[in-house]
């Protein structure tokens, strides 16, 4: 900007006002009118590129890896050929393997779709009409971290502004008493919060990482227990002010600018974050339809938050990498599976029923698969080289398998979907385009896609 005007960004924007005026010249100051402006509130509404399908996003992350060939893309073959290590199962990944290992779980047609679904997800067989199944997936490397970085931030580096930061970067968001992202994770997944990180984008759009569901624990010192709302209004304005001061002599200062709206975060969660997180104040029939359990009670949680304009909710099936599941792949995958069922299925049921899947986009997978062949005795290694993940709601096709993988379901082989293509679909379904999509740092500009990514317009309804 200081090229451009003779006065600095802040000098211009206190000279501007404040409120709708400073709003306005967000606008003028944004990149293609999407962009706040560097200084403006980083999450109110900004308009999009085009009409969007979707508004919101629920990432149902079974980080792990879940195995394509026991879940959603069955593969006859591999029981015809069990034991065999014909060419072609023979893929490099990151441990050494052994034959083609069948699949120990059947597979039923459901819907009127007709897509088979494995016999561990019953529930989820009942709602196949919603699902866009993506089969030809697959990613860069066979490493948990690097994949994980990759599905969440599109890059297999730290650090990078996670998909959740560059959608309220992009979007903001709906409602300013809660946060444009949230993170459900009762623990800490390998790679850890690099996993929400904003990066180099403005500090409010990291992330805000929920541990405990318990409403008086959601957030740490939520409420003041000294100090009336009033009271604590009128000093955080002071502090406000002594910080802004203390600011414009450090234009530039982006962790100081981070602090200062995070404060102001906090003070608006007061009337909204108990709440939002309150799974009580649901009736008995919806807490039924999703089930019992951390995972149900994170997506019923999610479906909370969407409703009440949250941009992004990522719920993390657990802490660690619960679905590596080397060791013993029928009895891994099916209490895995006996877990989340209901509650994947009672989200899609209850977002339908409230009108809501329509502009909610729901995506459920891992960061890479699993190999079709036998790791030990009954398991199996991570899989880059092709995987399954679905999409539901906002604008996606239900009911339907796109792409798809060898006979063995080792290697994506039909219309083949990168994680990059992956992201600038979801973008083109929130009405953002990936390649505009930019924010300039170290003399460079970044985007969530890299410098890859086409959208694939045949998921799109």
């Amino acid at each position: 900007m200081s090229n451009l005007l003779p006065l600095s960004r802040r000098e211009l924007l206190a000279r501007s006002g404040a409120g709708l005026g400073t709003l306005g010249l967000a606008g003028l100051l944004a990149d293609d009118g999407l962009l706040a402006a560097e200084g403006a509130n980083p999450l109110a509404p900004k308009p999009v590129h085009f009409p969007p399908r979707a508004k919101h996003v629920i990432h149902l992350f079974m980080n792990g890896g879940p195995s394509q060939v026991d879940t959603f893309d069955p593969k006859p073959e591999l029981t015809k050929r069990h034991g065999e290590k014909p060419p072609g199962a023979d893929l490099k990944t990151e441990r050494r393997t052994g034959g083609l290992f069948k699949s120990p779980f059947a597979f039923h047609r459901h819907g009127e779709s007709g897509l088979e679904v494995s016999e561990i997800f019953p529930e989820i067989g009942k709602v196949v009409d919603d699902l866009c199944v993506v089969r030809s997936m697959h990613t860069n490397v066979p490493n948990h971290e690097p994949s994980l970085l990759m599905m969440t931030c599109g890059i297999t580096q730290p650090v990078r502004p996670s998909m959740g930061s560059w959608l309220c970067y992009g979007l903001g968001t709906e409602n300013q008493n809660l946060p444009g992202f949230v993170v459900l994770c009762p623990g800490k997944p390998v790679v850890g919060p690099q996993l929400w990180s904003n990066s180099f984008l403005p500090g409010v759009l990291q992330g805000c990482h929920i541990r405990d569901l318990d409403p008086k624990k959601v957030v740490e010192n939520i409420e003041n227990r000294y100090l009336t709302p009033e009271s604590q209004r009128r000093q955080l304005d002071l502090v406000g002010r002594l910080n802004r001061l203390h600011l414009e002599q450090r234009d530039g200062d982006a962790q100081l600018e981070a602090r200062i709206q995070s404060m102001e975060m906090a003070f608006r969660m007061q009337t909204e974050a108990s709440e939002a997180f309150d799974v009580g104040r649901e009736t008995k029939s919806v807490r039924e339809l999703y089930g019992q359990g951390r995972f149900a009670d994170s997506c019923l949680v999610a479906r909370r938050l969407v409703e009440r304009g949250v941009r992004m909710v990522q719920v993390f099936y657990g802490s660690g990498q619960p679905w590596d599941d080397h060791g013993n792949i029928e009895k891994g995958h099916r209490a895995k599976a006996k877990d989340s069922d209901q509650a994947v299925a009672g989200l899609l049921k209850d977002l339908k029923a409230r009108g809501l899947l329509d502009e909610t986009l729901v995506l459920w997978g891992g960061e890479f698969g699993r190999t079709p062949v036998s790791e030990g005795s009954n398991g199996r290694d991570h899989n880059n080289h092709g995987f399954s993940v679905w999409l539901a709601g906002g604008g996606v096709k239900g009911g339907m398998a796109y792409g798809a993988t060898d006979p063995f379901g080792f290697q994506a082989v039909e219309n083949r979907v990168h994680v990059h293509d992956l992201h600038a679909t979801m973008l083109h379904l929130l009405g953002i385009d990936h390649e505009r999509l930019t924010y300039r740092y170290s003399g460079r500009d970044f985007r969530l896609t890299d410098v890859e990514g086409r959208v694939v317009h045949d998921v799109i309804a």
